[in-house]
């Protein structure tokens, strides 16, 4: 719970108004029965000015009573959706702090139920707070004195109700707590499994499995079902058994007092406050019944969504002002292991690359390619060894320094919804239409932009899936290249492009981005032939290197690679 209080205290005053409008509402709700008790002594009495008297202060107060709730209800959904908002926006800046190791920790369906879901259920329990809690105490205490003032003879009549509702309670609301635990996680299940069905719909569509995935899909979503379903037996028994048992004990009570009626006049016109009292305490036990049930659920969710904001990220950045490095790579003796596994995925991997050259890196799937990339932009620190840009190692440069420095372009194009402009603005806020007309031209994506009606400014849907696989590629490239980085890792980023198009984009880099140093995975050879530097990797070891001419006469891996590329083209030099 204290994870709120910075945000309550943001929003005092709000708190401050439902708090006091809550309490003038439970002032009105509690003299309202006393009053109409006067009333109705008054009416046996004959006492008419009494009656006025009286009748004027209990329209008072139930006007006073009806301002008093709307003013509160109000004000507690201003709070509860101020610090809801404020909680989700800290939550989602914090995230983009993470590392990718953190990321893989949470997982990203997970990190989206808990700023959604998760943040929904506390502000619902802040809500609740400021409606419910802050009068439930008073109105129980209020309701039960005022029933012993009015009917003093009857307290084991209220002892007994209470016993009963409140063992009643104790056993439903264990297993409700138990069961809202298990909604939250199953709701997590059913979104991880509709995502990832619907980012692969293109797999699950070409091999026909929209039945294993409405099976895969149905088991989570039948337990959320099943689970749900008991949550709503359990309040279907609760609700009743409160009612009835208070019902039982008002008809208790009106029988006692019909039997004293003839000695004691007066206890007809106090049972109606009586029973009002008697409803009024059990309001109250049942509201708070439901709202440890609630915020049980509540502090479920708050739990998961401290459990990020503690989550430290794996990865701090130097401080400091930015500045420029040189776009020479060097990796000294270097080793790492994804978290979680017992194999390293990259062991002793030496080598440098001057600023300007090009570097290949070529190997099977698995070998570490990828993994090597990663390093250089620093998304993952290595166990042992340096990864050095400029002579200066990764770790001791700041953020905005590597990536300013960097440009990671992946085979899996990730365009974000908005227009073509917008993404490549993501990367140069102040590009100007020359500036992304060049880069697009780089990349090849010029010439099918500009046939666009809206150009530079047509809409990118969700997912971009109004591109196809190499348009989204070579949009991915002229975002790349649009800041002139000092470092372009291109990862199979032209897989879906033609030879022709490749060969294209290839020549524009070498002639407009002289200066950069192009980082280049490939399954192709044809992709890295002219590269000034091959490294060739096996099982996360580099176990050669060398340009094209040189690893063809003397690397075995390499040169099977080649020969099998060779026969399968036809085309590759010597």
């Amino acid at each position: 719970m204290k994870v709120l209080i910075p945000y309550l205290k943001r929003y005092w005053v709000n708190a401050t108004v439902a708090t006091v409008a809550v309490l003038v509402l439970v002032f009105a709700t509690l003299w309202q029965p006393r009053l109409l008790q006067t009333v109705m002594e008054a009416i046996m009495a004959n006492d008419k000015s009494t009656v006025w008297q009286d009748g004027l202060w209990l329209i008072a107060l139930a006007v006073i009573g009806i301002i008093a709730g709307i003013i509160n209800t109000v004000y507690s959904a201003k709070l509860a959706l101020g610090v809801a908002t404020d909680l989700r926006a800290d939550l989602y800046q914090h995230v983009q702090k993470f590392a990718y190791a953190d990321i893989e920790t949470f997982s990203a369906s997970n990190l989206v139920v808990r700023m959604t879901n998760d943040i929904q259920q506390v502000q619902g329990v802040v809500m609740a707070t400021f409606q419910q809690v802050t009068r439930i105490p008073f109105l129980f205490l209020g309701g039960l004195i005022l029933a012993l003032i009015t009917m003093p003879q009857q307290w084991w009549v209220i002892l007994i109700m209470l016993v009963i509702i409140v063992a009643v309670a104790i056993v439903a609301f264990k297993q409700l707590s138990r069961l809202f635990g298990r909604t939250q996680q199953l709701i997590e299940n059913v979104n991880t499994v509709a995502r990832e069905n619907l980012m692969g719909i293109r797999v699950v569509k070409s091999f026909v499995q929209e039945d294993n995935q409405i099976a895969t899909f149905a088991k989570p979503s039948d337990e959320l079902r099943d689970v749900t379903t008991r949550i709503g037996e359990v309040f279907a028994v609760l609700m009743p058994a409160f009612f009835l048992t208070a019902n039982i004990a008002i008809a208790v009570a009106v029988y006692l007092v019909g039997q004293e009626a003839t000695l004691h006049p007066t206890y007809i016109a106090a049972i109606s406050s009586f029973t009002s009292y008697l409803s009024q305490i059990l309001f109250a036990v049942i509201n708070g019944s439901f709202m440890m049930t609630f915020a049980t659920r509540a502090f479920i969710s708050l739990k998961r969504i401290n459990e990020v904001l503690d989550h430290a990220p794996s990865m701090t950045f130097a401080e400091g002002p930015e500045r420029e490095v040189a776009g020479n790579i060097t990796f000294d003796h270097v080793t790492f292991t994804y978290p979680g596994d017992d194999k390293p995925t990259l062991q002793d991997v030496s080598f440098t690359i001057a600023a300007g050259d090009m570097l290949g890196i070529v190997g099977a799937t698995g070998s570490g390619k990828t993994t090597l990339a990663q390093l250089i932009p620093r998304l993952f620190d290595p166990d042992s060894g340096r990864v050095l840009i400029g002579g200066v190692d990764v770790r001791d440069l700041p953020e905005k320094t590597i990536r300013d420095a960097v440009a990671f372009v992946l085979q899996r194009s990730t365009l974000f919804s908005g227009t073509i402009a917008d993404n490549l603005k993501q990367v140069q806020p102040e590009a100007t239409s020359a500036t992304m007309r060049r880069a697009a031209e780089i990349a090849q994506a010029a010439e099918f932009i500009e046939r666009l009606p809206e150009a530079y400014n047509a809409p990118v849907e969700e997912r971009s899936a109004n591109f196809s696989g190499g348009q989204k590629q070579r949009l991915a490239i002229t975002r790349g290249v649009i800041a002139n980085p000092e470092i372009l890792i291109l990862d199979d980023a032209t897989s879906a492009l033609d030879a022709e198009s490749e060969k294209l984009v290839q020549e524009a880099l070498d002639r407009d981005l002289k200066h950069t140093t192009t980082v280049v995975i490939a399954e192709k050879i044809s992709s890295i032939i002219r590269a000034d530097q091959i490294l060739v990797m096996d099982e996360g070891r580099v176990v050669g290197a060398g340009t094209h001419r040189e690893l063809v006469a003397n690397n075995t891996i390499y040169q099977e690679i080649y020969q099998t590329q060779k026969a399968k083209e036809g085309r590759l030099p010597a």
